[in-house]
Formats: structure tokens, sequence, C-alpha cells
């Protein structure tokens, strides 16, 4: 018997939960490429497309380690997950093509990777996979073929917006991508399109036993893909010999508290691991990274009370709300913004004037680190719009902000 799976061109988008591809055409005539990790969120996309009767063409891009991650847990876009998508577009009955996208990974994402940390920074690289590979190199290749519509397995959601169309967060809080793809451009969305938008993950892995996927319970990919066991200063002192040169520990007051291996094993808002004694520390208060010194080569520690970011300046912003970005109001635009990807957004005000572009944040945040991204929604809600985003570049602390220091233990006698 024959695992092709049968389509069944009448149905709706809707009744699958599906984002319209809001295309004034049919299905039929309609070609889809879809990028294929190797995952069940993308596998589950291509199956749902195929479903709906769109012609759908699978790509998969080879992007690190030829033949090194094949039994490695987590991976992502190598070894075992190619062989995945190939084995998922048979049992589809789709086109499916492995593109060498290697090198550019490298020089792109992997390169500005260790470039970023050995600078004492704190870099997303899956913003810059998204930004240079998949919604670049890879859309590139959609147009070559042909495509009305790039899809992909993100969890973040697409509506119509006049001519456009705008980005929102997903349904799944716990599964929103919305901080990954904050450089996504208009014209990219123009053409982009995310099935799962609305859709919770449980459901997802149901669908995938449903279509008789074989990674309908594979594990999720790991944030940083090209990093084996999460040891991402292995990879940087690979890539960069010398990198890990000792320096000094520091405390904001200006005393020099001990020695280092490399400011690459710190970061911003770090407290364990220091390597720093009781007697170092004199008062017994608890340390954290607060800020790093590459060009001197030091790791600068304080008291909690130290992290309270209030303003971060931003590089490379991306605007993908309405209107044009430097109409913003001469007092701010009140937004929400996220700082990392594990915590939800907090409300702050966006300027760009002839100091730069910069975030005021009505609250304090703790381990802000340059080099992450600082994503806008237009407000804390849910399911709010993406506005767009930046990459931050330097950090104020603002005294009404400070979080006063815990007590250092007593000990009694």
């Amino acid at each position: 018997m024959s695992t092709t799976l049968q389509t069944n061109p009448g149905q709706a988008d809707a009744q699958h939960g599906l984002n319209s591809l809001g295309l004034r055409k049919p299905p039929a005539e309609t070609r889809v490429v879809v990028a294929m990790s190797g995952g069940v969120d993308s596998s589950v996309v291509a199956a749902l497309l195929k479903r709906e009767g769109y012609d759908v063409v699978g790509i998969t891009l080879q992007l690190y380690d030829h033949g090194e991650a094949t039994h490695r847990k987590g991976a992502c876009c190598a070894g075992q997950d190619i062989h995945d998508a190939r084995t998922v577009a048979e049992r589809l009955g789709i086109p499916h093509y492995v593109l060498d996208y290697e090198s550019r990974f490298r020089q792109k994402v992997i390169d500005s990777f260790a470039e970023s940390y050995v600078a004492g920074e704190t870099p997303i690289p899956c913003v810059a996979c998204n930004q240079h590979i998949k919604f670049a190199d890879l859309f590139d290749t959609a147009v070559d073929l042909g495509a009305d519509v790039l899809a992909t397995g993100h969890y973040i959601s697409s509506r119509p917006d006049g001519e456009g169309r705008a980005l929102y967060r997903a349904a799944d809080a716990d599964r929103d991508q919305s901080y990954f793809l904050f450089a996504t451009t208009r014209a990219q969305l123009r053409m982009l399109r995310f099935p799962l938008g609305d859709m919770p993950k449980a459901q997802v892995r149901e669908l995938a036993r449903e279509f008789g996927l074989v990674v309908a319970d594979k594990p999720d990919s790991q944030d940083i893909c090209f990093v084996p066991a999460g040891k991402y200063t292995d990879v940087i002192e690979k890539l960069r010999p010398g990198a890990a040169e000792p320096g000094e520990i520091v405390h904001v007051d200006g005393r020099t508290l001990g020695r280092h291996q490399g400011v690459i094993h710190y970061t911003i808002g770090q407290r364990r691991g220091l390597g720093l004694t009781n007697a170092q520390s004199s008062s017994g208060e608890p340390l954290y990274v607060v800020r790093i010194d590459a060009n001197r080569r030091q790791v600068i520690v304080g008291p909690r009370s130290a992290l309270g970011t209030g303003v971060v300046h931003l590089r490379d912003v991306n605007w993908i709300g309405e209107g044009d970005f430097a109409g913003l109001p001469a007092g701010g635009l009140e937004v929400a913004v996220r700082l990392r990807s594990t915590r939800p957004p907090v409300p702050a005000f966006l300027f760009a004037d002839a100091k730069g572009v910069r975030v005021e944040l009505l609250e304090g945040e703790d381990g802000v680190s340059p080099g992450q991204a600082c994503v806008f929604y237009a407000s804390a809600d849910p399911r709010a719009r993406v506005l767009g985003g930046g990459f931050i570049k330097t950090t104020e602390l603002r005294a009404d902000l400070m979080r006063p220091a815990r007590p250092a233990a007593v000990s009694v006698p």
C-alpha cells in the first residue's frame, strides 16, 4: 500500500486552524516552499499544506556538521535531521531538496557568534540565522523556484495589514518565537506564512501522529544548534584560538578581587561560577557580573543593585510597525519590550532622535547584556503585534531603578 497522503483540495484552511495564505488562486495553482528542518513543526506544516492541495516543495538546509551531528539529540539542519526531512517528504509525496549552506552559515552565524562573545557580548545566533540565512538566502531560493509562499514551522502569527502583512505573538505563549523574528522585513512578510501560529504544541504533535510522520515524538532542537552539549566556549576557543585570555575580576568600587581565565566564560547577571571566595568579596554579599570590558579583559562584578538597567541603546533597528519609524512621537512611543526570550514583555518608551534609538524602561531589568535583542510590541498582550526591534549596543543604570542589595548572611555563634 502506498504511504503517500491523499489530498483533499476542497477542504478550507480554516478547518485545520491554518493561517490563510491569502492568495487569490486555487491551492493547486499555488506553489509553497516549506523550510523543512527535520523537526516535527516544519514536517507538520508540509503535511497540512499538502493535505489542502497546495503545490508543496520541501527544502532542507545543510548548515553545519557534515555527518558529525547524526546521532546528537537536539541538533538542527544537520545529520539525522536531513534524513528525517527526506523521510517525511517521501511520506507526503512532495519534491525535496537539500541545499549546502554551510560556508554561508559559518560566515554569517557561527563566526559572528564567536566574535560577539570575544567582544564581551551575549549574541543571539537564532536571530542571525533567520535574518541572514532562512529569510534571505532561502527566501531567494524560493523565489527562484517560482514559489508564491515560503512557509516555516515557527510559532508566530502573520495577518493581512493593508497591502502587506503584520506579525503577532503566537497563541502558545510557551512556544512564541517572536523574539527571534523581529528582523523580518516587510518585503519578506508579504511572502512568508507561519501555519502553526494559532496552534498549541500538543496539537502539532497529535497532527504528526495523525499523518503518520516518523518525527511525531522527536525532541525539539536546542537553542544553539551548532554547539555540542551546550559548551559554547569550546566552539569559540576552536574558532578563535587564544580568545580565552586571562584577566582581572574587578569590583564596581575599583577593587581587584581575583583573576579569570577569559571573558568568554562570563555573561551579564551571572552569579555562580565566578571563582571568588567570601574573603575576596570582603562583605560576604552575593556578587553578580554587571559588566564585561573585553578590551581590558576585565569582568566587573557588584551587588544585585548594580544590575538594574533602566535604559538600553540600540543598533541595527528593524521597524515593521505602522507608519515610518522616523515619525515616532518626540515624547517617545509607549510600547512593551522583551529583552530576553525567556522573559515576558515589559512596559517602556521607545525613542528615535538625535541621540540614536533607545528604550527607557518603566521598571528595571536585571541581566541585560550588549548583543542581546530588544524586541518591540504594541502592548504586553499575549497576542500583541510585533513592531520590530534591534540589538542592544550599550545599557545604562538609573538610580531610581536600582534595587537594594540583599543583606549578607549573619552567622550566629
